[in-house]
């Protein structure tokens, strides 16, 4: 049981910090209430109203979701990389070079085509 009292103290640490939190949120902050608090979304903007057949979201939304998820997926390769590089060797290196370099060059594609900029 000693092996576990680090984690069990770390846990009731966590859920006192948590009910703290939420007490004092309810005590100290502010009680506004107003239409737009109870929308969707919950951000305090009055919505525009959207058409019943849907409205149109512009590319760039989907552009920078891709860009976030490739360079995220670039991101979970380089972790384990990085971890075990002393073992795997010079091949190891070779392949990761080559992969940045593929990334790299996705990434000039996009920056050269404008889909970073969001205006």
């Amino acid at each position: 049981m000693n092996l576990y009292a680090p984690i069990i103290g770390l846990l009731v640490l966590a859920a006192g910090f948590m009910a703290l939190a939420i007490i004092l949120s309810k005590i100290i902050g502010p009680r506004r209430k107003n239409k737009a608090k109870y929308d969707p979304y919950e951000c305090g903007v009055e919505s525009t109203p959207q058409p019943e057949e849907g409205g149109r979201i512009p590319v760039k939304y989907y552009i920078t979701a891709m860009l976030y998820i490739v360079f995220d997926i670039e991101i979970v390769f380089l972790y384990p990389w990085a971890v075990s590089y002393q073992q795997m060797g010079l091949f190891a290196l070779v392949e990761m070079v080559l992969f940045i370099i593929t990334v790299f060059i996705a990434y000039m594609y996009v920056f050269r085509r404008g889909g970073l900029n969001w205006d």
